[in-house]
């Protein structure tokens, strides 16, 4: 069963961390991902670049509306996403809880992926 893993942290928190912090974390990172792909189980992920880069698109009374930005009112944003390869649910928690930006406030929503072919 494929498993979503969207992955959220405070931008502001992030940039505050010292740069040999975000490096370490981001190394842990590297390794998590290369084991997950080497077993087959990690199929597709990416981090994306920062809130300010994004628009949100609509449609609104029949008119296209773009927006600057995440529509969300949050503290965290999304910052990247895995697709993952799992026996179950449990497994999928337990590979998102190794994901190093949880130590340092980040979370992770995990979540069932629909086929629909």
């Amino acid at each position: 069963m494929q498993y979503m893993l969207m992955c959220c942290i405070e931008e502001a928190l992030w940039t505050q961390l010292p740069g040999a912090e975000r490096d370490r974390i981001m190394a842990e990172y590297g390794k998590w991902a290369h084991e997950l792909k080497q077993s087959g189980r990690l199929l597709a992920g990416a981090q994306l670049e920062q809130r300010a880069s994004a628009v949100t698109v609509r449609r609104k009374n029949g008119h296209p509306v773009v927006t600057d930005g995440p529509f969300a009112e949050t503290k965290e944003q999304f910052g990247g996403y895995h697709l993952l390869e799992c026996r179950d649910r449990d497994e999928a928690i337990a590979l998102a809880l190794r994901i190093p930006t949880l130590a340092v406030g980040g979370s992770i929503e995990v979540r069932p992926v629909l086929r629909t072919e």
